[in-house]
């Protein structure tokens, strides 16, 4: 197993990695709308700002991997409010052109009160 550790993405806040690499596979750990660099929330009750920094920071940890999200075969989105998600929606289809696999659930609270998250897992190269 490899563990990926970017300081381009938010750092773990927990007992957790950015991602964890094993048999082929990325699997990163759901990204929230944090700076990497102040660990500030971004976009504070903007949903599509939220979104924009999730993307972001899900793209240095896929980059520091050595992928993009053409890469991504299933992603797991969690959003606050379901009332969000074709504004969310707008956001994701820019990144995730590939369309990969992909399920989409409203959650009562995220971390940090944020307003989505998501994970990723990709094919290695």
């Amino acid at each position: 197993m490899k563990f990926t550790n970017t300081d381009k993405a938010p750092a773990a806040v927990g007992p957790y990695s950015q991602a964890v690499a094993v048999n082929g596979f990325l699997f990163t750990s759901g990204q929230i709308a944090l700076d990497p660099a102040t660990g500030a929330i971004v976009g504070e009750g903007d949903v599509v700002a939220q979104a924009e920094q999730v993307m972001k920071n899900l793209s240095a940890v896929l980059d520091a991997n050595g992928l993009t999200f053409e890469d991504a075969i299933k992603t797991t989105c969690f959003l606050a409010d379901m009332g969000d998600f074709a504004v969310f929606n707008e956001v994701y289809g820019k990144y995730f052109t590939s369309k990969p696999a992909r399920s989409c659930v409203a959650v009562k609270t995220l971390p940090k009160n944020v307003l989505c998250e998501v994970e990723v897992i990709a094919l290695m190269k």
